[in-house]
């Protein structure tokens, strides 16, 4: 069970404690990564043991040291750390993008700490995400309740619409194509010169 009130920089895994990265950056390109689109898979088996390296090798810097018998404790333990413990295992429809909504993301956080979070050299993950579950009123937020209401296929208000059609390119969140995609995107293309 986390602790909320303390701020780990290790999990106890198989009775034995080991280091994790704690700092912001470092979560948010793993959740970046876990979600990139050139990741290509031949199954939901080569995807899942994909991703579970990919957090493995980015959260624990000797997790090659780490038994075969522990991964998925392992697993388990950095998802809990990643949500702070109050993770939803409800699938909802994706209302928010890392990558996307940094311009607007950091801004809000900003303003949440009161300092310019890029310049600080360490911050821990759930200092971050404390900032990121206390930002208020802000044009991310303002994003976010139009995607929540697109989702769920509400009517948006007047200015709602008007914010939207005036913001599409940041409300709307991006489809990632991977580079194969594109490719054949661009030879189709070539092909009505």
């Amino acid at each position: 069970m986390i602790n909320p009130w303390d701020f780990p920089k290790s999990l106890n895994i198989g009775g034995k404690d080991y280091e994790i990265r704690t700092d912001y950056r470092v979560v948010i390109d793993l959740l970046i990564a876990l979600s990139d689109p050139e990741l290509d898979f031949a199954d939901e088996r080569e995807k899942a043991y994909a991703q579970a390296r990919c957090i493995l090798e980015i959260m624990f810097p000797d997790c090659d040291s780490m038994p075969q018998e522990n991964i998925e404790e392992a697993l388990q333990k950095a998802s809990e750390f990643i949500d702070m413990g109050i993770g939803d295992e409800s699938k909802r429809p994706k209302i928010m993008d890392w990558q996307q909504d940094a311009p607007v993301i950091i801004p809000a956080i900003n303003k949440v700490l009161g300092e310019e979070v890029r310049s600080v050299d360490y911050m821990h993950w759930w200092t971050f995400l404390g900032a990121y579950m206390e930002i208020g009123e802000s044009l991310f937020s303002n994003i976010v309740h139009i995607r929540q209401k697109k989702a769920k296929h509400q009517k948006l208000e007047t200015w709602e619409l008007e914010f939207y059609r005036n913001n599409k390119k940041l409300i709307d969140l991006q489809t990632a194509h991977t580079q194969a995609e594109i490719d054949e995107m661009e030879y189709m293309a070539s092909l009505l010169d």
